[in-house]
C-alpha cells in the first residue's frame, strides 16, 4: 500500500490558498455521508446541496480574491487621465462586492496623492462596478425585471442566488443596465436582406397608472376637476380613472415570409385519433430578425409611431419595403 505523498510546489500553494474552500467542501461531503442524509428525499438533497455549494463557490471566489491581494505588487508609476501622479500607497484597502454567490471582500492597494482621489488599479483589472453589486447581479436584474414586476424579479433573484437584494436595488440595477439602449440601437447594423423581405412596423399601447405630477396637462385637469375617488382601493360605479398615461412602444424588424395553413396554426382534433397517422410537424411562422425597438423617454422624445417609421427609413429603400406592411398595420392597429 503506497502512502500519498505531500503536495509540493504550485499545488501546495494552491491547497494553502484555498484551504477554507476545501474545508467547506469536505464538510458538505461529510454531511452527505452521515446516516441522517440516507433518509433525505431528493428535494431535500437539492435544497441542501444548493445551499452548501453556493457557500463553497462564494468561498472559492473569496479565496481567489485573497490570493490576488497577497500577490499584488506595487506599480512603479500610477497617474490619472489628467497626468497627476500618485506617490504613496496604502495596502489592505477593502470594499464589498455582492455577487451571484454572495458577498465577498476585495482587498487591494490604494494609490494616494495630495489633493486628489485614490486610485485602485486592481479594480480596473477586475472590472469592478461603481456600486456594490456585480455585473452578474445586474444582468439577472435586467432579465428578471423584463419578465414582470420588480417585486417578482427581486423574489426570483434571491431565490436563485441567496444574495438578499432589495426591491429598490433591483430597480436601480435594471435602470442602470438600460442606460446604453439608445446607443446600442444607434450602432446596430441590420443583417443584409433583399427588397422582397417584408419590413414590419408594429406599434402597441397600454394605459399605465402613474404619479399625479407626471400626468399630461389635459388628464391632470380632468383629475383635478373630478376630485378624489370615493374608495381608496378601487373605483366606484361610474368613476373615471383620469390617472393613466398611454405607454406606447414601436418595433421595426425584418421577417422572411413563412406561408402556413390553418392546420399549422390550429391542428384538426379529428385527425389525431388512434386510427390516424401521426400529424405532420406544423410549419413555423415568420421569425423576427434585426429588431429595433423604440418608446417615449428622455433619450428618444416624440411619438413612438413616428420614431418607428423613421427607424424603418434607415433600413434602405423603405418605399418598396414598407408599403405593404403599412397598409396591413392600418387595418389591424387598435386605437
Amino acid at each position: 500500500m503506497s502512502a500519498v505523498e505531500p503536495a509540493s510546489g504550485v499545488l501546495a500553494g494552491c491547497e494553502e490558498a484555498f484551504a477554507a474552500s476545501a474545508g467547506l467542501f469536505a464538510a458538505a461531503c461529510a454531511q452527505l455521508a452521515a446516516p441522517e442524509a440516507a433518509v433525505l428525499t431528493h428535494s431535500q438533497l437539492e435544497d441542501l446541496l444548493a445551499t452548501r455549494m453556493r457557500e463553497v463557490t462564494r468561498q472559492l471566489f473569496q479565496d481567489h480574491l485573497t490570493l490576488r491581494a497577497r500577490d499584488e505588487a506595487r506599480r512603479e508609476e500610477v497617474v490619472d487621465c489628467a497626468g497627476r501622479e500618485r506617490t504613496r500607497i496604502e495596502r489592505g484597502r477593502r470594499r464589498t462586492l455582492a455577487t451571484v454567490f454572495g458577498k465577498v471582500t476585495v482587498t487591494r492597494i490604494a494609490y494616494r496623492g495630495t489633493g486628489v482621489g485614490d486610485l485602485h488599479p486592481a479594480d480596473a483589472v477586475l472590472n469592478l462596478p461603481e456600486g456594490t453589486h456585480s455585473h452578474g447581479l445586474a444582468r439577472l436584474a435586467a432579465i428578471e425585471a423584463s419578465r414582470g414586476s420588480f417585486a417578482d424579479a427581486c423574489e426570483r433573484i434571491n431565490a436563485v442566488t441567496g444574495a438578499g437584494v432589495g426591491h429598490r436595488q433591483v430597480q436601480e440595477l435594471a435602470v442602470g443596465a438600460a442606460v446604453d439602449i439608445g446607443a446600442f440601437y444607434d450602432a446596430l447594423v441590420p443583417a443584409p436582406c433583399t427588397d422582397t423581405t417584408p419590413l414590419v412596423l408594429s406599434v402597441d399601447g397600454k394605459g399605465v397608472v402613474i404619479r399625479p405630477e407626471a400626468l399630461r396637462a389635459d388628464t391632470a385637469r380632468a383629475a383635478a376637476a373630478k376630485g378624489g375617488n370615493a374608495m381608496k382601493t378601487r373605483l366606484a360605479s361610474g368613476e373615471k380613472h383620469s390617472r393613466k398615461r398611454m405607454a406606447t412602444l414601436g418595433a421595426v424588424y425584418d421577417a422572411e415570409p413563412a406561408p402556413r395553413g390553418v392546420d399549422d396554426v390550429i391542428p384538426d382534433p379529428d385527425r389525431h385519433g388512434p386510427v390516424h397517422a401521426a400529424p405532420p410537424e406544423p410549419r413555423r411562422g415568420p421569425k423576427a430578425t434585426s429588431k429595433w425597438l423604440t418608446g417615449p423617454g428622455p433619450a428618444r422624445p416624440g411619438d413612438p409611431v413616428e420614431c418607428g417609421q423613421s427607424g424603418g427609413d434607415h433600413r434602405g429603400q423603405p418605399q418598396r419595403r414598407l408599403r405593404r406592411p403599412l397598409r396591413r398595420l392600418r387595418r389591424s392597429t387598435r386605437t
